[in-house]
């Protein structure tokens, strides 16, 4: 493991945009880090259709085969919201898609001139937009009923909107022309499944907490966490669960699924690699912080942040540890992995790229 180095305060922030805007750009499952023999896709790790939504695809590996800028040489363009900007970019044909406050924005990769923009019924806080087959979904929060919408990618036009009995910080999976999106509700939460063309709900799984994890799909299976301390899989054409596996934490962060494995981190400290058939733990490991972050696996490996400050690379196959990277704060950040590099935050205000 090498350091290359970090960046603090506005620079950061710059680069977080650039890498952000150069990290989303594809959604294809590849080996980008050296580490031995590499984990084989099972059919459903990855998204047959071409699309650009959170943590690269709706297996949510984390991994992006295009490289970021290896130097700063200059501000590509900025762009000035009417809010602050929580939720991470799409990109698509040359477009990027990004909320903040109750819009969403399409704007020319090349330029940043914006191209649309399209005033939602709440605030687009963390659920980042998905791209496919020219539609954008995006989730928004408000108090009360919240609201996922499809819209025209090119013209931004209202294709259908879907009312939900709460909050939606999650990010909207899509897979075989199904939308999959978490709802964060005082008390009980649910998963919906959505038909994507229409809009119209096929079915919803109630869980004994918020769901503010974002969906996996892989294989013909839905993963999803809840603050009820349980990762959920369930039948992605019924919805009807298949397993459920209970950790002693809030499962904030997103799973990942890669050769058969479901990844994912809880409150209570620990990464779990499951069984993605039997939801049978394979390995544990521990951290000394929460883990919101979601992990991303490349190649042998599976790297995650902890609320304990530090990185964590681990053995994807055993769960044993081959290097950690210590930041002055939390590691609340999902890491992104690109041309042998990974890139994460930290609430000490850096972005470190490291390998």
């Amino acid at each position: 493991m090498r350091f290359i180095g970090h960046l603090h305060s506005r620079t950061a922030m710059l680069w977080m945009l650039l890498v952000a805007l150069i990290l989303s750009a594809c959604g294809a499952l590849v080996q980008g880090v050296p580490g031995g023999a590499p984990i084989q896709a099972t059919p459903g790790d990855a998204p047959t259709q071409e699309a650009s939504m959170f943590r690269a695809n709706s297996a949510r590996t984390g991994v992006f085969p295009s490289d970021g800028p290896t130097r700063l040489n200059e501000l590509a363009w900025k762009f000035k919201t009417d809010g602050i900007v929580n939720s991470s970019p799409a990109v698509a044909d040359g477009v990027v898609y990004v909320g903040s406050g109750d819009r969403l924005y399409a704007l020319d990769a090349r330029t940043g001139k914006e191209k649309w923009t399209f005033q939602t019924n709440g605030r687009v806080n963390n659920s980042s937009p998905t791209v496919v087959d020219g539609v954008v979904y995006v989730g928004v929060s408000r108090f009360g009923p919240g609201h996922l919408y499809a819209l025209d990618a090119e013209t931004g036009q209202e294709k259908w909107s879907f009312q939900t009995n709460g909050p939606v910080n999650s990010s909207p999976a899509v897979a075989d022309g199904v939308v999959y999106i978490g709802v964060s509700r005082f008390g009980p939460g649910y998963l919906s499944a959505l038909d994507a063309r229409t809009g119209q709900e096929k079915w919803s799984f109630q869980t004994d907490g918020p769901v503010n994890s974002s969906p996996a799909v892989a294989g013909g299976v839905v993963y999803v966490g809840s603050d009820d301390r349980r990762l959920y899989a369930l039948d992605a054409r019924t919805g009807k669960e298949k397993w459920s596996f209970k950790t002693d934490g809030g499962v904030y962060s997103s799973p990942a699924v890669a050769g058969g494995v479901v990844y994912v981190g809880s409150f209570d400290g620990r990464l779990y690699a499951l069984d993605a058939r039997t939801g049978e733990e394979k390995w544990s490991f521990k951290t000394d912080g929460r883990v919101y972050s979601s992990p991303a696996i490349a190649g042998s490996m599976v790297y995650f942040g902890s609320g304990d400050g530090r990185l964590y690379a681990l053995d994807a196959r055993t769960g044993q540890e081959k290097w950690r990277f210590k930041t002055d704060g939390g590691v609340n950040s999902s890491p992104a992995v690109a041309g042998g590099v990974v890139y994460f935050g930290s609430t000490d205000g850096y972005l470190y790229a490291v390998r």
